[in-house]
């Protein structure tokens, strides 16, 4: 990590969501409006019930306001399951159309002990270009 990384973490019904993203320079072309970051994700299950990631939910927001929403099943082709005290950790990218933007939205766990479905927040973070924070 170095100095400019920010993470970002939010606990939502004894989940703790972190995330930290970065902007890939030698993937993205600002002069053709094409602006790549990546972020990893770590979910920790901080209860004491057994919880299994079911499906995703993301808005993106750039800063010249094109919005998207992005909804489907687990991460990355999975949906890990999670006892009490363990964490998964995944990367993934998003393009966007301006060197700023932010991401946000919720995961749907399902309780694998009661049987209950609940949300977790996915804390909002911000996207921001190397070149923007000089």
């Amino acid at each position: 990590m170095t100095d400019k990384t920010k993470i970002y973490t939010q606990v939502t019904n004894d989940i703790s969501i972190s995330v930290i993203p970065a902007y890939e320079a030698a993937d993205s072309n600002p002069a053709i409006g094409k602006f790549i970051y990546s972020y990893q994700v770590t979910i920790e299950n901080l209860g004491h019930d057994t919880v299994k990631l079911l499906t995703r939910h993301w808005h993106i927001v750039d800063s010249i306001q094109i919005k998207r929403e992005i909804s489907g099943e687990g991460v990355i082709g999975q949906q890990p399951e999670l006892h009490p005290g363990e964490m998964f950790q995944y990367m993934s990218w998003c393009p966007l159309n301006s060197p700023i933007g932010k991401m946000f939205g919720t995961y749907t766990f399902i309780n694998l002990d009661k049987k209950s479905t609940f949300t977790v927040e996915i804390p909002e973070f911000v996207l921001v270009s190397d070149f923007k924070l000089n």
